[in-house]
């Protein structure tokens, strides 16, 4: 019998990656050992005050991904590193970043406690790191996760290495959806997803250079904005470029027929000069690229994954900058 490989299968549907990205407020990274069990929270290095914690936050049904990472170091270091990534308000580029080292998982649970309930938190460090890239190796979660996110883990430390790219740190993450695009990323702090990746299109998005074309194929969308307006801001990076990487979005749904077929969306962005425009664009739903397919290794029935295009794109306003 032939092993199911959710990746594999993927790519020979051509499955159209971009508005797969999940829409979180708040990420909470911490560093354990590998390896993890199918449910990574369930892990003999997590101790019970997190795992707990974990489950509680998730009853509350509070929009917070919490996520086990790790790198070379981990099985050696004493020490944990805590990572927050926290959503801001209005216009932005990304989300806001607060380390902390820990002398051991343990105190995790109560950093994190403290943190969520608004107090100040021990352990906050300064860090010089600018970018924290993860990289999904969850292979006991989902066998594709394995096969190619490992390879590739291995491989984008070697890019980073070469590049010289002091400010950038590569973690192995547990699951964080979308192993059918494996080997599949988020790079913070600015909270895209990226999937199907190589060292190529690996280096493009380092660099913020080469081909715009590559997003075609890999780009999962942003995780500040609803699903469907991750397919507009993808449109709008194709035409303006590496450029837009420099803008502060916001987006919106405006409105959405009772189907779910057709949508109004709005984007504005902040260009560094402070001209501001707003673009309204019209979404439907795809007919071709909407399909049914499995959406893991070990799933057992297809779910229809729903797509959309951009059938109409508009300026709606423009406010140039003055300045007294």
């Amino acid at each position: 019998m032939n092993k199911f490989f959710c990746a594999d299968n993927s790519r020979q549907l051509q499955e159209d990656i971009i508005g797969t990205a999940t829409n979180y407020q708040t990420y909470i990274l911490v560093e354990c050992p590998t390896p993890w069990t199918y449910e990574a929270f369930n892990s003999k290095w997590v101790p019970d005050n997190l795992r707990i914690l974990v489950e509680e936050v998730k009853r509350a049904k509070r929009p917070i991904c919490f996520l086990l990472i790790a790198n070379d170091q981990s099985q050696r270091v004493k020490e944990t590193t805590l990572l927050i990534y926290q959503q801001q308000k209005g216009l932005i580029k990304g989300y806001s970043k607060q380390e902390f080292k820990l002398p051991n998982i343990e105190k995790a649970a109560g950093v994190v406690s403290k943190w969520l309930a608004g107090f100040n938190t021990d352990y906050e460090i300064e860090s010089q790191i600018s970018r924290d890239i993860l990289i999904c190796t969850h292979g006991s979660h989902d066998q594709c996760c394995a096969r190619y996110g490992n390879p590739f883990y291995f491989s984008a430390q070697n890019t980073i290495s070469d590049l010289q790219l002091n400010q950038v740190r590569i973690w192995k993450s547990s699951h964080f959806g979308g192993h059918r695009f494996a080997p599949t990323a988020i790079d913070f702090p600015q909270g895209r997803y990226y999937g199907i990746l190589d060292q190529n299109t690996f280096q493009s998005i380092l660099n913020h250079s080469g081909d715009i074309e590559c997003f075609h194929k890999i780009y999962r969308g942003w995780g500040i904005l609803p699903n469907p307006l991750q397919i507009l801001e993808k449109e709008l990076i194709l035409r303006l470029g590496w450029d837009w990487f420099n803008y502060k979005v916001a987006g919106k749904i405006l409105e959405k027929s009772l189907d779910n077929q057709t949508i109004l969306g709005e984007l504005s962005f902040e260009q560094p000069s402070g001209t501001l425009y707003t673009y309204q664009a019209k979404l439907v739903k795809d007919h071709v690229k909407t399909q049914k397919l499995k959406v893991s290794c070990h799933a057992s029935e297809e779910v229809l994954c729903m797509k959309y295009a951009v059938s109409n794109l508009w300026l709606v306003a423009k406010k140039v900058a003055t300045y007294s």
